[in-house]
């Protein structure tokens, strides 16, 4: 992944967003904030410390100040202030999507690493205040600090290692946590829209706290079902292949019995092997020490008999001089551990001579525990494993005739259960969506959807699948006079941008996840509509933390704050260059979405009005939102 040079930050509408690439490693910083009301925070985390913004711009860019605006941004972010980041196409807005994706699961190409480096990594933190969110994070193990979560995922050519708060977890974890914390709308994710288990899945979310997980308790019980299912529609044996089979169960059994196998025992049984058949060699190496410790050749002295006459020698003179008495002391000490390891010498050789016999046995034992595990198992634990699925056919074996009719009625059991717990999944679903029509439908017209209607429809099937017996479909007539339809069919890419909004937006009302993404949900929308959108998610903003990637000038004008993010090339080196707009560089960076390369007079005007108009929007936002 090509880096910037420079720190780059990024954060509208409600929140404080910043991230930073440098040549080895790629980190996202994150201060949300996610409760109301809300109490501005934000983190700067590096993998060593807390650092200042100097301190890393110097250590991981090489740079001793800030460029013109670059400060500002920073001090703004970490004040807690809203921002927004205008940036143009191919300046690395993907990149940031991209990251956070990366961070929560999402696939990874071992491309992301820098040529000429080892690793890169991804780093994302969240600040979870909202009791739901942290029970819910809690239920999956995850120990909160201060209400932080740390989220990274380190990759490199071999491997990616996945923590969260330092503890390592798998993928499906970080999948899992990201459903608790974040909802991000991709480029085109609106096409989602265009399928119907889509649709359930919308349903299901805002049905989620009546449902009170009746839902996973369907789909838990609908495995089992199949699994039953399955096992029915074997094929029946016959009386012969039942007595084959029972024969060949009990073989099995009665070899794994008999072995008694015993955890632990491979391991001393090899290690006894390793010693016995190396005894003689053994033997022969104590031989030789117990005679050049105590065994004299010929005219030469064994240690033992140098030690004996050294220690005379100093005890004879001993009496000349203080020191030489301690000498004789520690020649005395050092004769008697002599005597000592003399004598546990013959000790471990007289107990060589008492394994005669053993070694064949050993081999033996040694021989049938492999045996075993080789036919049933890598380990103890295997092979009793393998025993007790034995035990359970050859129970089913013998009382076949019985085994198929309790399976039978088991079947039968579990359908009337579906049945009745499918009706009670089938009801809630009705419910919540008839709520659920009437909250899209006003969100809807509040994206230019006049005369829209929305219907959800949810059908009864005629068989069960792992969601239960319905078929839910989004329909919609977006034009007087026109019937309803299914929302592929009635709705334009720009439409199902604003469709996605609007139920982004609901569903951001009804449950505790905090941060919100949208990266060109304004796809296909301008003039009217555009600042319609611009509305709905400023007004989200006031009670969730809101991130948008945007190239309309009605969602830029609707910021607090506004950077001008662009590319620049220096010396064949590319770099990302951030500055703070101020006063009227705001209202000429507008006018440049508006009009492109020639801004006249009257698209500065309409640019200016755009942003005053903004500024009253959101101040009417605020009143609403301390009295709701």
């Amino acid at each position: 992944m090509p880096a910037p040079r420079y720190p780059g930050f990024f954060a509208p509408f409600g929140a404080m967003w910043c991230f930073s690439v440098r040549a080895d490693t790629v980190l996202w910083y994150t201060g949300s904030v996610l409760s109301t009301p809300r109490t501005a925070r934000s983190l700067i985390i590096t993998e060593e410390t807390m650092e200042t913004p100097h301190s890393i711009l110097k250590k991981f860019f090489g740079y001793d100040s800030f460029r013109p605006g670059q400060e500002q941004i920073v001090q703004r972010l970490l004040a807690g202030q809203d921002v927004l980041a205008v940036m143009p196409t191919g300046a690395g807005k993907s990149i940031i999507i991209g990251s956070i994706n990366i961070a929560l699961g999402g696939k990874v190409s071992k491309d992301i690493i820098r040529t000429g480096t080892e690793f890169a990594l991804v780093e994302l933190t969240f600040l979870a205040e909202d009791s739901e969110q942290i029970n819910s994070l809690e239920k999956l193990g995850i120990t909160l600090e201060e209400d932080v979560v740390v989220i990274s995922r380190k990759i490199t050519k071999c491997r990616t290692i996945n923590r969260v708060n330092g503890e390592t977890v798998s993928v499906s974890m970080l999948k899992s946590i990201a459903d608790i914390l974040i909802d991000i709308h991709g480029q085109n994710e609106q096409q989602s829209l265009l399928y119907k288990n889509k649709h359930m899945e919308i349903v299901d979310r805002y049905a989620a706290e009546k449902m009170c997980g009746r839902d996973m308790e369907f789909s838990e019980m609908y495995r089992q079902y199949k699994d039953m299912l399955v096992k029915y529609s074997e094929k029946e044996m016959s009386e012969e292949e039942r007595l084959r089979e029972v024969s060949f169960i009990r073989y099995e059994l009665e070899q794994i019995e008999q072995a008694h196998l015993v955890k632990g025992e491979e391991e001393k049984l090899q290690e006894r092997y390793r010693y016995l058949s190396n005894a003689n060699e053994i033997k022969s190496g104590i031989n030789e020490v117990y005679s050049l410790v105590e065994d004299s050749y010929g005219d030469s002295q064994s240690v033992s008999q140098m030690l004996g006459r050294s220690s005379h020698i100093l005890a004879k003179i001993s009496g000349y001089d203080e020191r030489l008495k301690e000498l004789a002391r520690q020649i005395a000490d050092i004769d008697e551990l002599i005597m000592d390891f003399n004598r546990d010498l013959q000790e471990y050789a007289s107990d060589m001579d008492e394994n005669g016999e053993e070694f064949a046995e050993v081999e033996t034992r040694l021989d049938l525990v492999r045996t075993i595990k080789s036919k049933y198992g890598a380990t103890t634990e295997l092979v009793e494993n393998y025993a007790k699925d034995l035990e359970n056919k050859l129970e089913k074996y013998e009382a076949y005739e019985e085994y198929r009719a309790n399976l039978e009625k088991k079947i039968e059991i579990y359908k009337i259960k579906l049945e009745k717990l499918g009706e009670s999944i089938s009801k809630i679903r009705k419910k919540c969506s008839a709520e659920l029509e009437k909250r899209i439908t006003d969100a809807l017209i509040d994206l230019n959807f006049l005369q829209v209607k929305f219907e959800i429809a949810v059908r009864e099937l005629d068989e069960f699948n792992s969601k239960g017996k319905d078929e839910v479909e989004f329909m919609i007539s977006t034009n007087p006079g026109e019937d309803l339809k299914p929302i592929g069919q009635a709705a334009s890419g720009g439409e199902l941008s604003r469709i996605m909004l609007a139920i982004k937006a609901v569903l951001a009302e009804h449950d505790s996840i905090g941060t919100l993404i949208f990266d060109e949900i304004d796809v296909g929308i301008s003039g009217r509509t555009a600042q319609k959108v611009a509305e709905k998610m400023a007004f989200i903003g006031h009670s969730h933390q809101v991130i948008c990637i945007s190239h309309l000038a009605q969602i830029a004008a609707m910021a607090d704050h506004n950077y001008l993010i662009e590319k620049n090339n220096l010396l064949n080196k590319t770099s990302t260059v951030i500055r703070q707009l101020e006063g009227d560089e705001i209202v000429e960076e507008i006018a440049r979405i508006l009009g492109g390369a020639k801004i006249t007079d009257a698209v500065l005007e309409s640019a200016r009005e755009m942003k005053q108009l903004a500024d009253i929007e959101k101040i009417n936002y605020k009143k609403v939102s301390r009295t709701a």
